[in-house]
């Protein structure tokens, strides 16, 4: 603090420091709270999900094993038709209290299945439901991902923006009030010292002028008018004649 000189523009400097320091504190502590709560929905969610998906998933590799008895293993004859995907995955943006947090979903290719000949000699009705079965997993994979990224994602926004705010709590604002209690501490010192100073010189006029008015004081009471002292001619006894002339 010692290397901030104590005058009145550098505490109007750091008054407005402290009120900016304060308006982004309160910003900051917003923006957290928000962040928090945002937290707390996507960890619901993913709880919720991870349950049902658990369920989705066993239900959907029983209805493949299903599938297998009721028309062999068909799993060769998948691999051998077009592999071109008919699901695909986007990915978006979403904006929560300035934070970009991914967000994924599924758009199809609107590419024909190539494989629908399947479960004609047997099992068809089986392989149609292992379709489904494995749509909807693929459905609550993807929901799952989306909320696990955007998870990960807020909780270290949420670790940056809690420093921040503990940064600006517990240094920032308190320095800024020291520096701030320094510089008032100092012009009060100064103006005690000005107002010191203005009394001495004061007191010294008023002795001064005391001096003086007991000395006009004492001199008429002698008889002499103050200033009559200096009206003799002093010229006078000086003759301009005896004064040999200049020669340049």
């Amino acid at each position: 603090m010692s290397e901030v000189p104590p005058t009145r523009m550098n505490q109007q400097v750091f008054k407005g420091k402290k009120k900016a320091a304060q308006s982004g504190h309160r910003l900051l502590k917003k923006k957290a709270d928000a962040l928090k709560v945002k937290f707390r929905d996507y960890a619901k969610a993913i709880a919720e999900t991870k349950g049902s998906m658990s369920n989705d998933a066993s239900s959907a590799f029983f209805s493949l094993t299903q599938a297998e008895y009721a028309a062999g293993n068909f799993k060769q004859k998948v691999a051998e038709g077009q592999l071109t995907a008919r699901v695909r995955v986007g990915a978006g943006v979403d904006n929560v209290a300035g934070v970009k947090l991914p967000v994924f979903s599924k758009y199809e290719t609107g590419v024909a299945a190539d494989n629908q000949s399947l479960g004609l000699v047997g099992g068809g009705k089986k392989i149609q439901n292992v379709r489904d079965k494995f749509t909807v997993l693929l459905d609550m994979l993807i929901k799952l991902a989306s909320l696990q990224t955007s998870f990960a994602t807020l909780d270290e926004a949420m670790k940056v923006t809690n420093r921040r705010v503990n940064a600006l709590e517990n240094v920032t604002i308190p320095k800024i009030e020291g520096v701030l209690a320094y510089i008032s501490r100092e012009l009060d010192e100064l103006e005690r010292e000005d107002f010191t100073r203005l009394k001495l010189v004061q007191g010294k006029k008023e002795e001064q002028l005391a001096v003086e008015e007991a000395l006009k004081a004492k001199a008429v009471a002698e008889g002499k008018a103050p200033g009559k002292e200096n009206d003799q001619d002093i010229t006078a006894a000086f003759d301009a004649q005896d004064d040999a002339d200049v020669v340049f």
